[in-house]
């Protein structure tokens, strides 16, 4: 079945309505290559270029794409989702190109001048806040309650309960996050106020840049008119002089004028050595807060908060493995269930504890593991662990075993990995052929007695197999 050229018009109306409400990196990966096969009687096919694709489409977004289809095509009842490997050839051209979609889209968004983040008071320059950091999208736990609270009063009335607020704690535990959620908070509340929020890095920089342009009063002037005044990593202000005189007399005309003033820091201002003691007074001036390490708890919790935020499924024993295993950074702890999605994404794979642990070992760290979870890791139980087992020992990428190459190199073992699919975990054919791209049952069953013969005669590939049992626990 091809493709009508009809109904190309009406599917790129349809992505165009479901493109605003769908992550961008599930979007571009979910969507390529798709076309409208047929419509009849209400029914409408949609082909897709891979079995992913049409699991991803059936089960997480079956109901954005029907209303944008009611939209379109408002006689259309039910859809259906059919493979066409076809589709995936690049040559034909049957498939909507999303890439292209989205990059028409950003083209003509260009042209509206985007909106300030951040009001700011002519001359001054800042870093904008971040849109996405918002106080009820913070996870909190025993370790940050009391900052989280702080900063939620400050928000709902700056420069009155907690001024200055100080809050300190190590490298990627959330204090940035806390920051520009604040700083959002009171813009939310009201539109009018002068929020800055910059590292004390530039705030040092505008001072080199006023005194060497000799306009020291404009840049004090500028700087004093604001509403709130957020500086990040304060310790870097240690030992310039110049920028702590300056920032001095900035504090104090702020909080003298009852302007909210916030800070952050590495540790509290006692252990600030490097800077003026006057400064440090006036920091002990306000609420000063501490924000920790999570415990495990609430580490699980933030998994599970980024999961829904990049709408991905991730099995319960694959983010407990990751909470069990960073201890260190919050930062560390979203970076590697980031990674972990981007390779599902990129490579059409399930996310597995074995997976998982390879990324946390890349980061230099030892694995300490559940016997429940050792056990999980040792003993293979799906097509995509098999598939990533047998892509390590013949030393090709994930992508080509799975994908269509006809390289000798690359099909045999594809083929020792659908015997072991077939033999060890005693997948039914057409299963097997759905985990390789769609492929016929006919073909798998090909693969499988050819590897039953040779593995009888090629003791090389006879060790291979044995080797690849064995990292599967079977030996």
């Amino acid at each position: 079945m091809t493709a009508q050229a009809s109904f190309q018009e009406p599917w790129f109306q349809v992505l165009q309505r479901v493109e605003p409400e769908v992550k961008r990196t599930h979007f571009l990966t979910w969507f390529q290559h798709t076309a409208i096969m047929s419509l009849s009687d209400g029914l409408m096919i949609v082909g897709v270029p891979n079995v992913y694709a049409k699991q991803w489409l059936e089960d997480r977004l079956s109901q954005n794409i029907i209303q944008a289809v009611q939209a379109v095509l408002p006689e259309v009842k039910e859809i259906m989702y059919e493979l066409h490997a076809s589709l995936a050839d690049p040559q034909q051209k049957m498939g909507i190109d999303v890439q292209k979609l989205f990059a028409d889209k950003k083209r003509k968004q260009r042209k509206v001048p985007g909106r300030q983040e951040v009001r700011l008071v002519e001359g001054v320059s800042s870093k904008c806040l971040n849109p996405k950091y918002r106080l009820n999208s913070f996870v909190v736990g025993a370790n940050n309650r009391l900052a989280h609270a702080a900063c939620s009063a400050v928000s709902s009335a700056p420069g009155t309960l907690y001024n200055p607020l100080f809050i300190y704690g190590g490298v990627g535990l959330g204090k940035t996050h806390l920051l520009q959620a604040t700083g959002n908070g009171i813009l939310a509340s009201d539109p009018t106020k002068v929020v800055v929020y910059m590292t004390s890095e530039r705030f040092t920089n505008e001072i080199v840049d006023a005194i060497g342009k000799r306009n020291s009063k404009a840049f004090k002037d500028r700087y004093r008119k604001v509403d709130c005044l957020i500086i990040d990593d304060v310790q870097f202000l240690a030992n310039k002089d110049r920028t702590q005189e300056e920032f001095f007399h900035t504090f104090n005309e702020l909080y003298d004028n009852n302007k909210q003033i916030i800070i952050s820091s590495d540790r509290p201002p006692k252990q600030l050595n490097a800077l003026e003691d006057r400064l440090v007074s006036r920091f002990e001036m306000g609420m000063i807060v501490d924000v920790q390490f999570p415990d495990f708890e609430t580490r699980l919790a933030i998994l599970h908060s980024k999961c829904r935020e990049h709408q991905a499924v991730i099995a319960p024993e694959v983010l407990e493995f990751i909470a069990s295993n960073i201890h260190d950074s919050v930062r560390e702890l979203e970076g590697v269930l980031i990674q972990l999605i981007a390779e599902s994404q990129l490579q059409n794979t399930t996310p597995t504890l074995r997976s998982t642990a390879k990324i946390i070992e890349k980061l230099g760290r030892s694995i300490s593991v559940s016997e429940s979870a050792h056990m999980s890791i040792d003993n293979i139980r799906t097509p995509e662990e098999v598939a990533e087992l047998v892509s390590d020992h013949f030393k090709i990428s994930l992508d080509e075993l799975m994908g269509s190459s006809r390289k000798r190199q690359i099909i045999l073992p594809r083929q020792v990995a659908m015997y072991l699919i077939r033999n060890e975990l005693n997948f039914a054919y057409e299963q097997i052929g759905d985990s390789f791209g769609g492929k016929n049952h006919t073909t798998v069953m090909h693969a499988c007695e050819k590897v039953e013969k040779l593995i009888q005669k090629d003791k090389s590939l006879d060790r291979d197999v044995n080797a690849i049992l064995k990292a599967m626990g079977k030996r």
